[in-house]
């Protein structure tokens, strides 16, 4: 199966997470959250259990292995984990060479398991439905298991026009080897996880790890709740959680702009317009081996000044090894890229390769005006021709 495209996503807290996990009876450790040393300690002592979980509020994930997670024992070390962690910067293979910052964590209670599950529901691109992804190895980084392990991935795929049945939980975690007691549980709670992803109009959700106790109960002992965030409006209380100023520094700058642009972690930046062509050159630069360094879609009806500051965005990525431009004009001319094109290469530094593909409306004019703009640029003219070429400089770039 195939997840669903790229499309704009809110993302939430831990912490937010299990709020919306528990008001949908789906069971999660007791905790609380706090932005001060204070507040941690505070919490830990109305827990009144030992020992406790400090875990660093980020969006993305690799949160454990970038040491964002700790164990406390005590009060005592409870405030000083707190200390260390609250103002740290957290690297992981999600957030990027600069890291997220940590301004507030989630106290919990540790949960004595014997068994992790993972626990998911998106959509499948390849039949346009939604699908119940469960395994056996929870606490993993999933897409890597889908990788390396996909036959240890179990899929159900669910129909909208009834819902995920209940059959078709029990199925998949009997599958599992759960006794009967606890593959019931998982799958009532999977019943509420899909209640959850249709309600809050999700574009995916998951429960990683979902922890199996001593008695066979599951507690969703991490999460995420991705919203498309076109359905915001649907939903007040989730549209007061959009922080805007935790929003990626170039995406609010591209939103101010009218960009749709979203940050990757790949080397190739890319300038196309249409969001159809820009997932196909995302594919395209896959294939020579590297990943893209961003989506941008400078739509139909972009300026010489958006193209310019389209650039401009593009090229702050400090990741940004190679830049592709693909267009295919239309309503969007040629010239006109080409000139925004122009006026960035006067304002910028430009010393990465850049391949560009222009076709369509005032192709020739957009040539010409590039060739004269001192941009020393490699033109391709088929989508064959610009897969090696960026392969090429893929691998010159090291």
């Amino acid at each position: 199966m195939r997840r669903d495209g790229l499309h704009g996503k809110m993302k939430i807290y831990e912490y937010q997470v299990k709020e919306f996990f528990r008001s949908f009876g789906i069971p999660t450790p007791r905790g609380a959250a706090g932005k001060t040393s204070d507040e941690i300690v505070t919490a830990a002592r109305s827990l009144g259990v030992m020992p406790v979980v400090l875990k660093s509020q980020i969006k993305a994930g690799g949160r454990g292995k970038a040491g964002g997670i700790r164990t406390a024992n005590t009060l005592e070390e409870a405030g000083l984990q707190a200390i260390d962690l609250l103002g740290s910067r957290l690297v992981t293979a999600q957030t990027g060479p600069a890291g997220e910052q940590v301004n507030s964590l989630l106290l919990e209670e540790r949960i004595d398991h014997e068994r992790e599950l993972y626990v998911g529901i998106l959509v499948d691109r390849e039949t346009g439905r939604p699908a119940l992804l469960v395994s056996g190895e929870g606490g993993v980084d999933i897409e890597k298991l889908g990788r390396e392990a996909p036959g240890q991935i179990l899929c159900e795929s669910i129909d909208p026009a009834y819902g995920l049945r209940s059959f078709q939980a029990s199925r998949v975690f009997l599958s599992l080897g759960l006794p009967s007691a606890s593959a019931a549980r998982c799958a009532e709670l999977s019943l509420s996880l899909y209640r959850l992803f249709m309600e809050m109009d999700c574009s995916d959700v998951e429960i990683n790890p979902l922890a199996l106790t001593t008695s066979g109960e599951p507690v969703a002992l991490d999460g995420k709740v991705n919203v498309d965030d076109n359905a915001l409006y649907r939903h007040p209380p989730l549209a007061s959680l959009h922080e805007k100023e935790e929003e990626n520094a170039l995406e609010a700058a591209a939103s101010a702009l009218g960009l749709n642009y979203i940050k990757l972690n790949g080397s190739v930046g890319c300038m196309v317009n249409g969001a159809g062509l820009a997932m196909a050159t995302m594919d395209l630069i896959k294939m020579t081996g590297a990943e893209p360094a961003n989506f941008l879609d400078v739509g139909g009806g972009a300026s010489v000044s958006r193209i310019r500051e389209g650039l401009r965005i593009v090229l702050a990525d400090r990741n940004v090894k190679i830049l592709f431009v693909n267009i295919f004009g239309g309503i969007l001319r040629c010239d006109t890229v080409a000139e925004g094109i122009a006026q960035g290469v006067r304002d910028l530094s430009i010393s990465v390769p850049v391949v560009i593909r222009l076709e369509g409306t005032n192709r020739d004019e957009g040539l010409k005006i590039l060739s004269s703009s001192g941009l020393n640029f490699i033109q391709v003219t088929d989508l064959r021709e610009a897969v090696l070429r960026i392969g090429e400089e893929v691998a010159r770039a090291g």
